[in-house]
């Protein structure tokens, strides 16, 4: 069975930073993408950073120069530091993993963790 377990989201102050971190399971992470999609109310789930198989990171306009993804397959974790943060930061934030697989995208998503964003 897999699982991809978020943690980390917390309420923080603008300016301030927080660490998501993802735990997989059941899969063997060096095969996959990965990435953080945000997502908030009435809004479409939208990508934030992702990182190749071969560690090349990868950001949005939106949150360059102040989120980081990075990866660690040997723990199978995937990490989302972010810095600087901003109040149209917040969201649910979810972790991903995909792969092409017989001409299809298999994908797995967590559970996601909130992050809000306030004064």
């Amino acid at each position: 069975q897999v699982q991809l377990v978020e943690s980390g989201g917390d309420l923080a102050q603008p300016g301030g930073s927080l660490r998501l971190s993802c735990a997989a399971s059941g899969i063997i992470v060096s095969d996959y993408v990965l990435g953080w999609y945000r997502q908030v109310p009435g809004k479409q789930r939208e990508l934030v950073a992702s990182v190749s198989r071969g560690g090349h990171p990868d950001v949005v306009d939106s949150v360059k120069g102040r989120f980081t993804i990075s990866r660690d397959n040997a723990k199978k974790t995937i990490y989302l530091e972010m810095i600087n943060l901003k109040p149209e930061d917040t969201a649910v934030y979810y972790c991903n993993a995909w792969k092409s697989y017989r001409g299809a995208r298999e994908d797995y998503w967590g559970q996601g963790t909130q992050v809000t964003v306030s004064s």
